[in-house]
């Protein structure tokens, strides 16, 4: 029972000092940017870039659920196309429908196409990464068959539609609002919920999980289920946004959600995750993608810079972390 103890205590000082290595690099990149240009801490440019960030976050904690039981999910950027896509052809038809709905469908899509891959995934067993690759393509090519390969415009949609991402409660954005009520619940899910503890034990050790009674099939369509409602919300936030439903719609975005989660500590092999951790992900990108236009450098090195700088944070991480071993090694020796 010691021992079990000093493990649970072990891992979760690895976990505060990669997270603590995490917030000090980005503490020190936001100095560096305020440095270079005065305007980034101003309110008017942090509200945009927590705006900017907010659908990255809803996306990123459905993600790291599936990611938590050791799947991964690549059909994201396509399922916020289609859900987006839906909402605003049925918004286009019917004018007056309330934004709730229209985003209610959303999720309802995102629903569908979530529980298709879980079903994949634990009854079909194929491998995650195939299982939602191969779905990627159908729903994108459903998204063009449904739109008829045209897009829909801001004129077309309402202006109710459109107000979802741009009214707000005081100087808080709606998207904002959105994202940290997503965050807190499923922040109390998965750290004081049984089923979402469930979702730790089946990344963990499946083959324990299933000993002590947990249904691991259940948990795993549940996981991609949960990813694929807020995914649909996320489609739905999407297109009021940009006000344009479009075929292309966020491709290629899961590898920013996927790269989000990676930094936050949330392990590729599943079983770690937490979700202050995840946040820290999500702002390092949502800070690179604000800043790097604001100190005029150019489109052509974006991709490159914020490679960079998310590889030089990964490698902060495992170097807090070995030194935190080190530590733990000492302590235990003397």
């Amino acid at each position: 029972m010691k021992s079990s103890v000093n493990i649970l205590e072990k891992n979760k000082t690895k976990k505060t000092f990669r997270e603590l290595g995490l917030l000090i690099f980005l503490i020190v990149l936001c100095v560096v940017f305020q440095a270079i240009n005065p305007t980034f801490f101003t309110w008017e440019n942090l509200a945009d870039m927590l705006r900017n960030t907010s659908i990255l976050a809803i996306l990123a904690v459905g993600m790291m659920m599936v990611m938590i039981t050791g799947g991964i999910d690549l059909s994201v950027g396509a399922i916020v196309a289609l859900a987006g896509m839906v909402s605003a052809l049925t918004v286009q038809y019917v004018p007056q429908l309330p934004a709730a709905v229209a985003i209610l469908i959303g999720m309802g899509v995102g629903i569908g196409c979530g529980a298709v891959n879980g079903v994949l995934v634990a009854k079909g067993r194929i491998i995650p990464i195939i299982a939602t690759l191969g779905m990627m393509n159908v729903f994108r090519g459903l998204t063009y068959l449904i739109s008829g390969s045209k897009w829909v415009s801001a004129h077309q949609m309402s202006d109710g539609f459109k107000s979802i991402a741009t009214s707000g409660i005081g100087p808080i954005n709606t998207l904002i609002i959105i994202a940290v009520v997503v965050v807190l619940i499923f922040y109390y899910f998965l750290n004081y919920n049984r089923t979402g503890r469930y979702i730790y034990a089946v990344g963990s050790n499946p083959e324990s999980a299933v000993i002590t009674g947990i249904k691991k099939d259940r948990i795993l369509i549940m996981s991609y289920t949960l990813l694929g409602l807020l995914t649909g919300m996320a489609g739905v936030l999407w297109v009021a946004k940009f006000a344009s439903a479009q075929g292309d719609t966020a491709t290629g975005y899961e590898m920013n959600v996927i790269a989000a989660c990676v930094l936050g500590g949330v392990s590729v092999s599943g079983g770690t995750g937490k979700v202050g951790g995840l946040l820290l992900g999500v702002l390092l990108l949502g800070v690179l993608q604000n800043a790097l236009p604001l100190i005029n450098v150019s489109t052509f090195w974006e991709d490159f810079i914020q490679g960079i700088i998310i590889l030089v944070a990964i490698l902060l991480n495992i170097s807090v972390k070995r030194r935190a071993d080190k530590n733990a090694l000492k302590r235990r020796e003397i």
